[in-house]
């Protein structure tokens, strides 16, 4: 735990990419008209859930009014709102919602990242940004050990590929590979509007995904 803490202090504290900081703590400043109220993070986002997990779940970065509003991953934007409910009908979270880092969620048997840390201009992060966040994902793995890695999109898989030096694997929504002898990866869609919205994923497809992760973290 007390390696998280230090990491996840590392990383609220990190300044390393200039264009995310400006962008990121300029949304924060400016804020929209719907949280006009509200005091924004502004800052990179750390992981977050049950440190002794043995699924390990990787996104692609804060949104500007979700988390780089509440400070937590996936909380009070679009995405959550798709991600939450599913992880909660599996079992791996105790509510169906996300709405503040102060709303009560816990998670059982997971752990929730992101390949960046900042809110990104047009969710787009450079590789350089990303790999100036990429030890930071690399030292969670580390810590935690997880049994299943659960990529939410291809940067985020092809992230995790490039840690693991593994060549030759393809994104493809449930396909699951074994990534070591004992870790397994398993591939989705990221829950963003652009996947839910047009129907490429659906509530049933994205169930099966936290279904075919308990099964494999048992094993």
């Amino acid at each position: 735990m007390k390696s998280l803490s230090t990491l996840n202090n590392e990383i609220i504290s990190c300044r390393k990419c200039p264009r995310l900081v400006t962008w990121r703590e300029e949304v924060a400043r400016v804020k929209r008209k719907a949280y006009i109220n509200e005091e924004y993070w502004g800052k990179p986002v750390p992981g977050f859930g049950d440190p002794q997990a043995r699924v390990f779940v990787v996104g692609l970065a804060p949104g500007a009014h979700g988390s780089n509003r509440t400070g937590r991953q996936f909380t009070g934007d679009a995405s959550g709102d798709f991600l939450f409910p599913a992880l909660h009908k599996a079992g791996f979270a105790n509510q169906p919602k996300s709405e503040s880092r102060g709303d009560g969620l816990i998670l059982k048997n997971m752990y929730i990242t992101a390949s960046g840390r900042c809110a990104p201009p047009d969710n787009k992060p450079s590789n350089e940004e990303l790999n100036n966040c990429q030890p930071f994902l690399e030292r969670e793995l580390q810590i935690i050990q997880p049994k299943v890695i659960v990529c939410l999109g291809k940067i985020a898989f092809d992230r995790v590929l490039k840690i693991f030096a593994v060549r030759g694997l393809k994104f493809a929504h449930g396909a699951t590979y074994k990534l070591t002898t004992d870790r397994w990866l398993l591939c989705s869609y990221h829950p963003s509007r652009q996947n839910t919205s047009t129907k490429k994923l659906t509530p049933k497809m994205f169930d099966a995904i936290w279904e075919k992760a308990r099964e494999l973290s048992e094993a």
